[in-house]
C-alpha cells in the first residue's frame, strides 16, 4: 500500500511539473510576439528615418520627413499591436475564413464571395487618387515590415493565435485596406434585411395600418402608404415560421437590423461656446470586440497633425481632428440598398428577365478551401441590378415567388470606389468647406460628416444616393419585380441633392442616427431612420443651456437619461399607478405593487447601480413579446428590442392600433391595461427565477454587463477567461451612452453595441481635447495595453488628445526609430 502511494504521489508530482512546464513554455512562446516599443530597427527600403513615440496611453505618434513614411510607420504600428484583427479582417473580406475555421464559416465566406467584397476592392485600386495609391503602397510596406521583423527574429509569430491557427501570413497589399473599408460598410448595412421583415409582416397581416404600427416610418409629415407586398410577388404564401436564414455565427459581419450601426456627433459654434471656439463630440457605435475595432494613433503630415480613432489595416483617422479641423461621423440610414425579385425564363433558368427581354446570368465558379473538409464549389450570379444571392440568407427565400431570385442592389458594390481617397483628403482638409469638398469622393458606406473649424460647424451627408424613378413600385421599402424600367436604379444622384447644414443660426447641430429631412421621394434619402429617441434627450441637453463647454459635452456624451422610459411609463402604467386592494408580504400583487412605487419614483436613469432600469427593461420586453406574439407568432422572434414607436402607437390607439392588445386566440377581449398588468407580473417572475432576492437588491449593471469578447477565443474554455473583457455598465438601448441589448435569451440585456471611441474636441483650447476606446491599444492578452483603457472608458473618463510632441515624449512608454538599412 506505501508502495502504491509512493508510486501515485510520484505521477501527481510529475504531473504538475510537466503542467507548469507546458504553462511556461506556452507563456514563452505568446510572450516572445509582445513588440518592444523601445527599439531601433534597420528597414530595407526605407529612405529617411521614421519615430513612432508611444504615450503613456501606447498611442503612437508617428513623425517621418514625408507623408508616406508616415503611413509606412501607421501600418508599422498596426502590424505590431493588431496583426491577429487586420489578418482576420482581411479574411473575411477576402472570404477564406474556412481555410481556417472549416465548415462552421462557409456560409459567411459564400456570402461574401457572391458579394465579391474583395474582387470589387482590388478593382477600385486604381480608382483612387495619385496622392491615396502612394499611402496605401506605403502603408503596406509598413505592415510587410513588421511581419518581415517577425520572421526574421522569431518574434513568436506575430501574435499568440498563430500559434492555434496557421502561421502563414501573406503580405499586405494595397486592395487589402479597401476591402476592409468595404468590409465595414457591410457591418452598417440594414435596408436589406428591413426590406424582407416588412414584406414578411405584411403578408402575414395583410392590414397596411397594422403593418405601420411595427415597423413606423419616423414620426413627421410626408407618411406614405405602403404597397400590398402580394400584388408585387404574387404567388408568396403569408407564413408565421420563422425566417429561414444562415448560420453565419459570431465571426459574420453580417449582423442582424438592430445592430446594424449607430453613432452620436454634436457640434456647437463660438456663440454657443463658453470659451468662444467651435466644440465638436462623437461617439461612433458598433459592435463590442477584445480588442476594439478602434486604434488610437497620431500622424504628422505635411499638413499637419492629425490624431484620432483609426481601424487596423487602414491608413486613415476616420474621426479626429487636426490643429484647424475636427471631424466625426454617424451612420445616414440613407436606403443604399434595394432587393430585386428576378424571373427566371421557364425554358431557361440561366436566363432572367430584363425590360429588353431575357438574358444570360453573368455567371462564374468558384471553389472555397475548407479546413478539414473537401472544397466546396459554388456558381457566382450576377445581373444587371446586382449579385443574387440564395434564400437561406436574410430570410429570402420566404418572400421569393417561385421561379424567381432575388438579387441585390447597393451602393457599397462598386469597382471604382474613391471613399479611401475622401478620407484621406478629408485628413489634409484645412477648413470646413475643404472637408465638405472631400465628401463628394465618398461612396459608401453613408454616412453623416460632422466638421467644424475654428469658425463654421457642418453637417453633411456623404455617399452615393441612388437615383430611384418617382414611380417606383415600393419607394424601396419592399422588394420589386427587378425586370420593371421604374423599379431600376437610374445611376447615383449628384452630390448636391445630399443634405447639408452649415452655420445653422442656432449655433448648434447633430445627429443620433435620427431623421434628418423631411423630402418627397425619391429625395427622402430613407424611410427607415436609427434613432427616434436618443435625439429628444440631445436636443433637450442642447436647448437647457446658452452656451457650452467641453464638460459639457462630455456630460452629454456620457447622459444615461432614457427618453424612453420617461416617455413610455407613464403610458404603460396609467391605469396600475398606486391601484388595487392591499396585499400582503410575498404575494405577487405586493411584488408589482412595490415595483410600480419604485418605477414611479424614478427618473429614468439607465444607472447600473439601480433597481429600477432592470424592472423598466424586463417589463417592456416582455409587455411587446405579448402584444406581438399572438399575431406574428414564430416571427416575433425577429423583433428582438423594444420598439418604443409601436409602444407608444399601441398605448395612444393611433390608427386603431390598440388592437394589438386582444389576444386574437382567445374568446374575451383584453385591454391594454390588462395586457400590461400581466406583462409585469410575468416579468417580476423572470427576474425573481433569474437574480432572486428583492426588488431593491437588483442592480442594472448586474444584466448590463459589456461583453467584449475576443472574436475568435472567445468561447474557448479556460482561454476566454483571459481574452474576454466584462464590465458593468449604465446607458441602454435608447440612452445618448448607448448600451444596446443582446436581446436574446439567455442575457437579453448584455451590453454587446456601443461607443467603441468617443473623442470630443474643444477649439478655443485644441489640446484639452480627450477621447478613449473601450478597451486598449494593443490585441495581445498578455499586454498592459490590453485593457487599460477599458475601465477609463467604462467609467466615463478620458485621456488628452494632444498635438504638442513634447507631451508624448514625456511620458512615453518607447520610442521605435525605423531607419534604412545599411547598404
Amino acid at each position: 500500500m506505501a508502495g502504491l502511494f509512493r508510486w501515485l504521489l510520484r505521477l501527481f508530482t510529475a504531473a504538475i511539473i510537466l503542467a507548469a512546464l507546458a504553462g511556461t513554455t506556452a507563456y514563452y512562446l505568446a510572450a516572445r510576439s509582445l513588440p518592444d516599443y523601445d527599439d531601433t530597427l534597420a528597414i530595407a527600403g526605407l529612405e529617411a528615418p521614421i519615430e513612432i513615440v508611444r504615450d503613456n496611453a501606447n498611442v503612437p505618434h508617428i513623425f517621418a520627413a514625408s507623408d508616406t513614411d508616415v503611413f509606412f510607420g501607421l501600418g508599422f504600428a498596426h502590424a505590431q499591436d493588431r496583426l491577429w484583427q487586420m489578418t482576420m479582417l482581411r479574411r473575411t473580406a477576402q472570404g477564406r475564413l474556412s481555410e481556417l475555421f472549416g465548415a462552421r464559416t462557409l456560409k459567411i465566406d459564400e456570402l461574401i464571395r457572391r458579394l465579391d467584397i474583395y474582387g470589387l476592392a482590388q478593382s477600385s485600386v486604381k480608382a483612387q487618387d495619385p496622392y491615396t495609391t502612394a499611402a496605401l503602397e506605403a502603408y503596406a510596406a509598413g505592415v510587410n515590415a513588421w511581419i518581415a521583423r517577425v520572421n526574421s527574429d522569431a518574434r513568436g509569430r506575430g501574435a499568440p493565435e498563430f500559434f492555434l491557427f496557421t502561421p502563414e501570413v501573406a503580405l499586405w497589399q494595397p486592395a487589402d485596406s479597401l476591402a476592409i473599408a468595404k468590409l465595414m460598410g457591410v457591418r452598417l448595412a440594414t435596408h436589406l434585411e428591413t426590406e424582407v421583415l416588412r414584406a414578411r409582416v405584411s403578408l402575414l397581416l395583410g392590414d397596411e395600418a397594422r403593418v405601420r404600427d411595427l415597423l413606423p416610418d419616423a414620426p413627421g409629415p410626408g407618411l406614405a402608404a405602403l404597397p400590398d407586398y402580394a400584388a408585387l410577388a404574387p404567388g408568396v404564401a403569408p407564413s408565421a415560421a420563422p425566417l429561414t436564414r444562415a448560420e453565419l455565427g459570431p465571426l459574420s459581419p453580417f449582423v442582424p437590423r438592430a445592430f446594424a450601426s449607430a453613432s452620436n456627433a454634436f457640434a456647437a459654434a463660438p456663440s454657443r461656446s463658453a470659451a468662444g471656439g467651435t466644440l465638436l463630440a462623437n461617439d461612433p457605435h458598433l459592435g463590442f470586440s477584445a480588442p476594439s475595432i478602434w486604434y488610437l494613433a497620431r500622424l504628422e503630415l505635411a499638413s499637419g497633425g492629425v490624431i484620432g480613432a483609426t481601424i487596423p489595416g487602414m491608413p486613415a483617422v476616420m474621426a479626429g481632428r487636426s490643429a484647424r479641423l475636427g471631424w466625426g461621423m454617424t451612420s445616414s440610414y440613407m436606403d443604399d440598398q434595394d432587393v430585386f425579385l428576378e424571373q427566371l425564363n421557364p425554358e431557361n433558368p440561366e436566363e432572367y428577365r430584363t425590360p429588353n427581354g431575357f438574358r444570360p446570368f453573368e455567371s462564374r465558379r468558384i471553389i472555397i478551401r475548407v479546413a478539414d473538409g473537401a472544397p466546396e464549389t459554388i456558381t457566382l450570379r450576377w445581373t444587371e441590378n446586382g449579385p443574387v444571392l440564395p434564400g437561406d440568407h436574410f430570410g429570402l427565400g420566404s418572400i421569393t415567388p417561385p421561379g424567381h431570385v432575388t438579387a441585390l442592389g447597393w451602393t457599397l458594390l462598386n469597382g471604382a470606389d474613391t471613399s479611401m481617397s475622401a478620407a484621406l483628403k478629408l485628413m489634409r482638409a484645412q477648413n470646413v468647406d475643404d472637408a465638405l469638398e472631400a465628401g463628394r469622393f465618398f461612396i459608401a458606406p453613408s454616412q453623416n460628416l460632422v466638421v467644424v473649424d475654428h469658425d463654421t460647424i457642418a453637417m453633411q451627408t456623404i455617399g452615393a444616393m441612388p437615383r430611384r424613378l418617382a414611380g417606383h413600385q415600393s419607394e424601396g421599402r419592399l422588394p420589386v419585380p427587378g425586370w420593371k424600367d421604374e423599379n431600376r436604379w437610374q445611376g447615383w444622384l449628384n452630390y448636391a441633392a445630399n443634405p447639408r447644414f452649415l452655420a445653422p443660426e442656432s449655433g448648434i447641430l447633430g445627429n443620433t442616427n435620427n431623421k434628418t429631412v423631411e423630402r418627397p421621394f425619391p429625395l427622402h434619402v430613407s424611410f427607415d431612420w436609427g434613432d427616434t429617441q436618443r435625439i429628444q434627450r440631445w436636443k433637450r441637453l442642447m436647448e437647457t443651456r446658452e452656451v457650452h463647454t467641453r464638460e459639457s459635452f462630455i456630460e452629454a456624451q456620457l447622459d444615461t437619461v432614457s427618453f424612453t422610459a420617461r416617455a413610455l411609463l407613464p403610458l404603460i402604467g396609467r391605469d396600475l399607478w398606486f391601484t388595487g386592494e392591499p396585499a400582503p408580504l410575498g404575494s405577487p400583487e405586493r411584488r408589482r405593487q412595490r415595483a410600480l412605487e419604485l418605477l414611479a419614483e424614478w427618473n429614468g436613469d439607465m444607472n447600473e447601480h439601480l433597481p429600477e432600469p432592470l424592472i423598466y427593461a424586463a417589463w417592456l420586453r416582455r409587455l411587446q413579446d405579448r402584444l406581438i406574439r399572438d399575431d406574428l407568432g414564430p416571427l416575433a422572434n425577429e423583433f428582438t428590442h423594444v420598439e418604443p414607436l409601436f409602444i407608444e402607437r399601441v398605448f395612444r390607439d393611433i390608427d386603431g392600433a390598440s388592437a394589438w392588445c386582444d389576444i386574437r386566440q382567445s374568446g374575451a377581449v383584453e385591454s391594454c391595461t390588462e395586457i400590461a398588468r400581466r406583462s409585469l407580473d410575468e416579468a417580476l417572475l423572470w427576474l425573481s427565477e433569474t437574480y432572486g432576492g428583492s426588488l431593491e437588491s437588483l442592480r442594472w449593471g448586474a444584466a448590463h454587463q459589456a461583453w467584449h469578447d475576443h472574436p475568435v477565443l472567445g468561447e474557448v474554455p479556460f482561454l476566454k477567461w483571459f481574452v474576454n473583457i466584462r464590465q458593468p455598465t449604465s446607458g441602454g438601448d435608447n440612452t445618448l451612452n448607448r448600451g444596446l441589448t443582446k436581446g436574446g435569451d439567455p442575457f437579453p440585456f448584455a451590453n454587446v453595441h456601443g461607443a467603441g471611441f468617443r473623442g470630443v474636441y474643444d477649439f478655443a483650447d485644441p489640446d484639452s481635447s480627450v477621447f478613449v476606446i473601450s478597451t486598449g491599444q494593443s490585441g495581445h492578452p498578455l499586454s498592459r495595453h490590453y485593457d487599460d483603457l477599458g475601465e477609463l472608458w467604462r467609467r466615463g473618463e478620458y485621456i488628452p488628445m494632444s498635438l504638442d510632441p513634447d507631451l508624448a515624449r514625456a511620458a512615453a512608454v518607447g520610442v521605435t526609430r525605423l531607419v534604412p538599412e545599411a547598404p
